[in-house]
């Protein structure tokens, strides 16, 4: 039997961990090599890329996407997590704030941050995840990060309960966006539910649920996988001829077309199978040309391209 290999859009219920879901995919699938693209807090819920097999190389390239979150924030009250399994912190007794203070304030979160992540998160520190040192109440300086929120629609439908859908970059901390609310608002706040609909082109309303996936691939059902060239669908294509496809395989710069999209591309051989990352190549033509062995009118017309990484 052919071992699984494909990326399996997986809609993760609420409870466990991001790690305990891909050890039940492992468990199931018989396969070692299974990783995610993306962490969710074990009280979110949504949309899970899990890689399995060979396609646990594609993770970071699918880590990167923009996603989407539905999230409802709980005003007037701070936790130490951020999310409504941390302990209270702080507490608002005033008036809290009205429906326009709400949208100036959201205003400002719209557009590139500078985020902080949550002390509890899985950020590592020394090797270690930032929530083995806040259990511990150990402080450690915690980098800040650029995040951009390409747009954030709310409603209100309680006076202490908001109601978020936002499109933000890879990186985004929805609980520090929060918590970052509740501040600018002076009440306070935390999420109380937070549900992932999106990663990249990928959709939560075509995932599988965590009981359905583990036990189509317990029976060696690898049908619901999509395959690598398919995860990578959102990544631009360049096609190359016999020779460059051959030497690509050997991780050689190449000749190829040219492309008017910058960073990684998905390198295709002209029978459409892929041979693996590649971005443009920055080092001198001419010197590059030469020790290719090829004639700089091979490349007049394209561009040299250099494996990021090889799949063949």
């Amino acid at each position: 039997m052919e071992p699984p290999c494909g990326l399996l859009l997986l809609d993760k219920p609420a409870g466990p961990s991001s790690h305990d879901v891909v050890a039940a995919i492992r468990r199931a699938s018989g396969e070692r090599r299974v990783g995610h693209a993306g962490t969710l807090d074990p009280i979110a819920t949504g949309l899970l890329l899990v890689c399995i097999g060979p396609a646990t190389r594609i993770c970071e390239y699918l880590a990167g996407c923009d996603k989407r979150y539905y999230v409802e924030a709980r005003l007037g009250v701070e936790t130490a997590t951020y999310d409504r399994t941390g302990e209270v912190v702080a507490t608002f007794e005033g008036v809290l704030p009205t429906d326009s203070e709400i949208a100036a304030a959201l205003d400002l979160f719209q557009g590139e941050l500078i985020q902080q992540p949550p002390m509890y998160s899985a950020v590592k520190i020394n090797g270690k995840p930032l929530y083995l040192y806040a259990r511990k109440g150990i402080a450690v300086p915690v980098s800040s990060r650029k995040v951009t929120i390409h747009s954030l629609s709310w409603r209100r439908p309680e006076a202490a309960l908001l109601q978020l859908t936002v499109h933000c970059s890879a990186g985004t901390y929805i609980r520090s966006l929060v918590h970052d609310l509740g501040r600018v608002l002076s009440c306070g706040a935390h999420v109380t539910e937070l549900r992932r609909l999106s990663v990249g082109p990928f959709n939560v309303e075509d995932a599988w649920t965590l009981d359905e996936a583990t036990r189509h691939l317990a029976a060696g059902d690898w049908s619901l996988l999509h395959s690598i060239r398919d995860a990578l669908a959102h990544m631009p294509v360049v096609w190359f001829d016999e020779l460059a496809s051959a030497r690509l395989r050997w991780g050689q710069t190449v000749a190829g077309p040219a492309s008017q999209s910058g960073g990684h591309h998905l390198g295709l051989d002209q029978q459409g199978r892929i041979l693996g990352i590649v971005v443009p190549a920055t080092e001198p033509v001419l010197s590059d040309l030469s020790s290719l062995g090829q004639s700089l009118s091979e490349a007049k017309d394209g561009q040299l391209w250099r494996p990021h990484k090889v799949f063949a």
